[in-house]
């Protein structure tokens, strides 16, 4: 089965201008938590948007055995348009929410229609799905959860408004999405964000694919800062990196056009590369080859060095801290070299009340603390350059310190960008999760085992969830080794 192709999620071209700095040192956690809504404003809150002219929302259902419907919304900032299916028979009462990925900084909203298997696979098992296209693009999960949440409760509403059709209300609740999608699905079930919400839900399940969360930007200001390092710039301000870009890749790279075609020039290169699978989760099949060389994700990641770390006027104040980083392209003692390197390197704090918690709604930037108490699947390529595999050990390192972990089942699938899941890949996880969510067995996943370097760097990790029959993108990657 083809791949389906979630770029329209993180486009490339939206990307280098998506998401700015980072997190704190890998922290679930935010210190500024003082309960008390800042007196201050940021460069998003002045932003505005719009949906489609109504007639071009319209998309076509799945097939004659369901009804598709569309339509717009009051949102957090706005207004939404909103999208739903519902098979036109046996419908069993539940409804999945579905919440897509970054849209650009554009004006213009959309994005609320879900691919083909996902859409398929829902309506298979007697749910309805609806989706919102948030009231404003940029990285606001803050206005992804809020408008989410408002449309789960309100579209049977909105449906016999613009409809003039009757649904009874849902009697379950479920979310899931792609990359900041998935962000905004792993929010949406997390403590905090459930208890601060404006419209407040209470999701009996979440499926996010691909996800980010906040640690997300400590990702994307370290890993350039390191590139300038190592290419003999760190002398020159960061601020200058877009400028510096083309030498930078020149010292480090042979090439860079061309599919895989990054591979390092030098030692420097090398150091750069082991570096970048240490942020990114460690040792592992797939990363080196395919996540690492691909220009693709290269290029995005490259894209946001420079920038400052708001996060795009997201937030007021800068949120990226290296301070506590230790950057290493060896294992065991940190060697003299490393010690060197990590002394010289440009170091930021940030600032500590960049992200508190509000009384107004969820923060500007939901966290994902892993602190839940329903059912939650995820699934993550091994070879993702852009939003790491390292986010899945943050989430179980986090569900194990909230004592969940139990309700966590993760998968590591073994393709090389960014949410480039297939078909059955998709499809198995949606049943899968669905059946666990209504009574049956837990099922499967790789869970501890991306704690666990050892099984982590084995030849065969990820092979137990995917899709071998795959073959778009993936025609030269090693097969498992059982095949």
């Amino acid at each position: 089965m083809d791949l389906i192709r979630k770029k329209s999620a993180l486009s490339v071209v939206m990307v280098s201008a998506l998401l700015l700095a980072g997190c704190n040192d890998d922290d679930n956690d935010d210190e500024s938590s003082g309960g008390q809504t800042p007196e201050v404003t940021r460069e998003h809150d002045s932003r505005s948007f719009s949906v489609p002219p109504v007639e071009t929302l319209a998309f076509e259902p799945m097939s004659a055995a369901s009804t598709a419907y569309y339509g717009t919304y009051e949102g957090l900032q706005g207004e939404a348009a909103y999208a739903a299916e519902f098979p036109k028979s046996g419908w069993n009462g539940r409804l999945i929410m579905y919440t897509h990925g970054y849209g650009g900084e554009g004006e213009t909203l959309g994005g609320q229609v879900p691919n083909a298997a996902w859409r398929a696979a829902v309506l298979a098992a007697g749910y309805a799905w609806a989706g919102s296209s948030y009231s404003a693009n940029y990285y606001d999960v803050r206005a992804a959860i809020e408008d989410t949440n408002k449309l789960a409760l309100e579209l049977m509403d909105y449906l016999e408004r613009d409809w003039s059709v009757g649904y009874d209300e849902p009697d379950q609740r479920l979310i899931s999405g792609f990359s900041m999608g998935g962000h905004t699905a792993a929010a949406a079930v997390d403590r905090e964000n459930i208890e601060r919400a404006r419209f407040q839900v209470q999701y009996a399940g979440a499926l996010p694919f691909c996800q980010a969360e906040q640690n997300q930007f400590q990702w994307l200001g370290d890993y350039p800062r390191a590139a300038q390092q190592l290419a003999g710039l760190g002398d020159m301000p960061y601020e200058e990196f877009q400028s510096l870009l083309p030498q930078i890749t020149e010292n480090l790279f042979v090439a860079t056009t061309g599919e895989n075609a990054w591979v390092p020039a030098n030692e420097a290169g090398e150091r750069l590369r082991d570096i970048a699978m240490n942020l990114t989760g460690g040792e592992r099949p797939i990363f080196e080859e395919y996540g690492f060389r691909n220009g693709t994700w290269q290029g995005a990641v490259l894209g946001t060095g420079g920038r400052a770390g708001t996060i795009n006027g997201i937030l007021a104040r800068n949120i990226y801290d290296n301070t506590g980083r230790e950057y290493r392209w060896t294992g065991g003692a940190i060697t003299a070299e490393e010690q060197s390197f990590n002394e010289a390197i440009d170091r930021v704090e940030r600032d500590p009340e960049v992200n508190p918690v509000r009384e107004d709604g969820v923060r500007w930037l939901p966290l994902v603390q892993g602190d839940f108490d329903v059912p939650v699947m995820t699934l993550h390529t091994l070879g993702d350059f852009y939003v790491p595999f390292r986010h899945q050990q943050l989430y179980r390192e986090a569900a194990i310190a909230s004592d969940n972990e139990n309700l966590l089942v993760q998968r590591a699938i073994r393709a090389p960008s960014h949410c480039d899941f297939s078909g059955a890949e998709i499809t198995i996880a949606m049943t899968d999760f669905l059946g666990w969510v209504n009574g049956g067995s837990k099922p499967a996943g790789d869970d501890a085992d991306i704690l666990d370097p050892e099984k982590l760097a084995a030849e065969d990790f990820g092979c137990r969830f995917t899709d071998n029959t795959a073959s778009v993108g993936r025609e030269s990657l090693p097969a498992c080794p059982s095949l």
